[in-house]
């Protein structure tokens, strides 16, 4: 895929608490124009809620128009061609809940299932002039996982962070709130 001349795609991995998504919005708040945030995660306890209508309120002061979509990324990046900047956050959330949609219909997701929509969702990227910034944590970090379905979870996301990762013009990894270039710079 030959990215369109002022399309961008960055991706932004780290472990959980690294300072990614803070990272994240604001690199996106430093571009102008017209900002969306695509926010993959549902409200499954009151903590959570409490949580998200944080991140809600926060975003409101910066002129963030929030789409909230659990599963259908392309949709929610056709839905926002307009925006200079999308920032979606987060991917191991998206994996969780295509996890979890599959097993509530008594089906499976594959590596290659997740492959094919991140080919999708990297394609979806490109469309307009715009840069999209996607949040995802790094899980492939620590032990294995003692049973299979969280053995999945962990292969599903490293299969999502890769396909994207190799599609992006910036790769970048957080520790401890610094950041690390992998791919690419921030000054590009």
């Amino acid at each position: 895929m030959t990215p369109r001349p002022n399309s961008r795609l960055i991706f932004i991995s780290g472990g959980s608490r690294s300072g990614k998504s803070r990272y994240a919005e604001t690199r996106a708040t430093a571009i102008s124009g017209q900002r969306t945030y695509v926010a993959t995660c549902p409200i499954i306890d009151a903590e959570l809620e409490q949580r998200i209508d944080r991140h809600r309120k926060r975003r409101a002061d910066q002129n963030w128009r929030t789409i909230e979509e659990p599963l259908d990324l392309v949709k929610a990046l056709n839905d926002s061609r307009d925006s200079a900047v999308v920032l979606v956050d987060c991917l191991t959330l998206w994996i969780n809940n295509l996890l979890h949609a599959a097993q509530k219909a008594q089906q499976v997701v594959t590596e290659e299932e997740v492959s094919f929509l991140c080919q999708q969702v990297a394609a979806a990227c490109r469309e307009g002039e715009r840069t999209v910034i996607f949040v995802t944590n790094e899980l492939g970090m620590g032990l294995v996982p003692a049973d299979p379905v969280s053995r999945l979870y962990r292969d599903l996301i490293g299969c999502c962070n890769q396909s994207l990762a190799s599609r992006a013009d910036e790769v970048v990894f957080l520790v401890s709130g610094y950041p690390l270039f992998l791919k690419g710079n921030e000054n590009q």
